[in-house]
């Protein structure tokens, strides 16, 4: 890889200012989400209670509101929405790992079960890291038959954490760049990026239901058309049906490209070295390149890869290593790979 690093200008990272400022940028995110999700549940509050003052003049949408945050009138639609959430919340947490590893061929290795040398070193490594990232448990690792380089982790806590990598990555990565590269997933584990990642995904798909229930309601239900405040409050739902997909999509991109950034900071941090895992990105990305046909084949074939895409250390997707225009950016999972490597201290001359 020394040839690949000829094209780049090396300096230090500064991980920790890269981990402060995602950090802050994760919680917003994820603040603003919240908070959608909660105004969506007061407006369909005040959509039906709107309604129940029919025939009569109702209050102001103001006063609904105030009414409905300081428990004058029970928001019981925000309640249930809640409700909703935390069960879907428990049951996604409970079989996450299962519904990452589906459509896969795999096997859990440990020190008892490892069939040759490289998996008993990737346990070992896995391992190491786990140590210097501070965790209590040690997280399952499994390793996935694919020829392809990649992989993710999953867990909604330390205790039931697990990474998973490809065959293709344990045989074609020095032990320098398996290492830095499992500092980066233990960093999701550690940040608890996939707790994060799949709360946003969640309240943002609870959210358009909802929404698409109301759009409906009003299109075909036999309510009446002369409440003012229900008639309002109707505009706003019709508008938000349209505007709020593109805006969760776009938040949830953003959320997923700054975990990664985060990742990849938290790796430097363990290893205290920013080029193996810097080398390991190109090696994968000039994989990914020399083979595209097959793997993408091979990627195609293989059921339910839509729930790891996200996850990925590497977006399969991601074709070139030169910058994407600012648009597909924007609308990407990941950040480019000169953007990471950028962060990494690699910048192209």
């Amino acid at each position: 890889m020394k040839q690949a690093f000829e094209e780049y200008t090396i300096s230090s990272a500064d991980w920790r200012k890269t981990l402060r400022q995602n950090s802050s940028r994760t919680y917003i995110v994820i603040g603003i989400f919240i908070a959608i999700y909660a105004s969506i549940g007061l407006i369909v509050d005040m959509y039906l209670y709107a309604d129940m003052y029919a025939p009569y003049a109702p209050p102001p949408l103001s006063t609904l509101f105030f009414s409905l945050i300081t428990f004058q009138l029970f928001p019981i639609a925000t309640i249930i929405m809640l409700a909703i959430a935390t069960i879907s919340l428990f049951v996604s947490f409970l079989l996450h790992d299962k519904l990452m590893l589906l459509g896969t061929t795999y096997h859990e290795i440990t020190p008892e079960t490892a069939r040759s040398t490289a998996e008993s070193q990737l346990y070992n490594v896995v391992n190491e890291m786990k140590i210097a990232a501070g965790l209590h448990y040690m997280p399952k690792v499994y390793l996935i038959e694919a020829d392809y380089m990649n992989a993710f982790a999953s867990g909604y806590s330390e205790r039931s954490a697990m990474v998973a990598i490809t065959r293709g990555l344990l045989e074609k990565l020095n032990r320098d760049e398996l290492q830095a590269v499992m500092a980066h997933e233990l960093s999701h584990i550690r940040h608890l990026d996939i707790k994060l990642t799949l709360t946003a995904s969640l309240l943002s798909n609870l959210t358009i239901m909802v929404l698409d229930i109301f759009f409906h309601n009003m299109l075909y239900g036999n309510r009446r058309n002369d409440n003012r405040s229900r008639q309002s409050l109707g505009f706003i739902i019709v508008i938000l049906r349209f505007l709020l997909p593109i805006i969760s999509v776009l938040l949830i991109f953003y959320l997923s490209r700054t975990r990664e950034l985060m990742a990849d900071a938290g790796a430097v941090q363990l290893t205290r070295n920013n080029q193996p895992l810097a080398s390991a990105l190109l090696k994968i990305h000039h994989d990914h390149m020399q083979f595209q046909d097959k793997y993408k084949n091979a990627y195609e074939q293989t059921a339910h890869e839509n729930v790891r895409k996200q996850a990925y250390l590497y977006d399969p997707s991601y074709a070139g290593i030169q910058s994407l225009t600012s648009l597909n950016d924007f609308f990407s999972t990941h950040p480019s790979l000169e953007t990471r490597l950028q962060a990494l201290g690699f910048k192209k001359r």
